[in-house]
């Protein structure tokens, strides 16, 4: 049946139209179970559908969050609109996905007119160090997450900053590879200058330096002076920094990327330049996206927890459109090292102490835990 109003639900149930409307707000805490149950019973025998525009001009507010990531090219961010809106569509939520390529004045727009329709909460994924560009809609009333970022000096007081330990990630992947025999390291990105990226620069170099080696012998590839974030195009980037680095007289055997994409590309610019991923060079990735397992060589990389990440969000964001926290929250949630094969000790490698590498002495792997899903990890 189409055209049902409100008022013929009431009229079949034997009850008010705003008691209608309480039922379909969620308000049924003090209403009894045979009145909830007539509610319910004539909304599925009519095929009710509630007019979206119409409530949201009643109640100034509709049942949608938005989602702005910097590009849903990398499949990290598209497993995340998965992963989020499984659960908020568990809640009575939709979501709404806009990509901003890091852009504060497209995340604005996008910000604007979210606002615009109606839409009191925001998920913001650029991870960008100042968020000065939204503080004109917060100070409007929109709500926001802050995913993939840790809070910053600056931030809204009730902001809510959602990441993984981007510095114990980059560190795990990095101590695998020293821990391997690798002495020669390169670190490739995009753009360094948002906040996750500074981490996980920041864990490489750390790992280095708890390791014995010098980080200034590390290469970091392209430098921080680069503008472009590479989120689109990601393993172009990769591909082109194996090819520039291993045409070098004293080439890099071991690589940490800045995500998957990134390490597949630096995988396949492997073998652009004579070289085999897992045998000539090792390649550690970050984020775990599907891709990862299913690439040739499988890519070890850093797994991001993305239920727990997802289901965290959406708590903090739904708190923040239900109650205005006065508080902001900073979470951080522990990463874990997946081992396959495109890692593998380095030729004529000896293990780091902090003292100079005996002679003649070769790297053995570190010893792996299962992750209970017939991957190995390292936590």
């Amino acid at each position: 049946m189409s055209g049902v109003t409100i008022h013929q639900v009431a009229e079949a149930a034997g009850v008010s139209a705003s008691t209608v409307s309480n039922v379909l707000n969620g308000r049924t805490d003090r209403m009894q179970a045979a009145t909830l149950a007539r509610v319910e019973h004539a909304i599925e025998q009519l095929n009710y559908r509630p007019n979206r525009a119409a409530r949201m001009l009643r109640t100034g507010r509709i049942k949608v969050i938005g989602l702005i990531v910097p590009s849903v090219a990398n499949p990290f961010w598209g497993a995340l609109a998965r992963e989020l809106e499984a659960i908020a569509l568990a809640e009575g939520y939709h979501v709404l996905l806009c990509n901003s390529e890091r852009d504060p004045a497209r995340e604005l727009k996008y910000g604007e007119e979210l606002l615009a329709d109606g839409v009191s909460g925001v998920v913001l994924c650029s991870s960008l160090p100042s968020l000065d560009h939204m503080a004109p809609l917060l100070s409007r009333g929109l709500k926001m997450v802050a995913f993939d970022r840790t809070a910053q000096a600056g931030d809204p007081a009730s902001l809510a900053s959602i990441s993984v330990d981007n510095a114990m990630g980059a560190e795990l992947a990095t101590r695998h590879l020293v821990e391997l025999g690798h002495r020669k390291l390169a670190f490739v990105s995009g753009s360094v200058s948002s906040v996750n990226r500074r981490e996980r620069l920041r864990g490489f170099r750390s790992a280095l330096e708890a390791a014995g080696l010098d980080p200034a012998d590390a290469i970091v590839w392209p430098g921080a002076d680069t503008t472009e974030f590479g989120d689109k195009d990601a393993a172009e980037l990769g591909r082109n920094a194996a090819r520039e680095l291993l045409s070098r007289p004293d080439p890099p055997t071991g690589f940490v990327a800045i995500n998957d994409m990134c390490a597949i590309g630096i995988c396949r610019g492997a073998k652009d330049a004579g070289r085999s991923a897992g045998r000539d060079v090792s390649v550690v990735g970050f984020d775990d996206i599907l891709l990862a397992d299913l690439f040739e060589p499988p890519l070890t990389t850093v797994r991001q927890p993305l239920p727990e990440m997802a289901a965290e969000t959406f708590q903090q964001l739904r708190a923040r459109i239900d109650s205005a926290p006065a508080a902001g929250r900073s979470l951080l949630i522990r990463p874990r090292l997946v081992v396959r094969e495109s890692t593998a000790s380095a030729p004529e490698a000896a293990p780091v102490t902090g003292q100079p590498p005996a002679k003649g002495r070769r790297a053995s792997a570190p010893a792996l835990a299962s992750t209970g899903a017939g991957r190995p990890a390292v936590g």
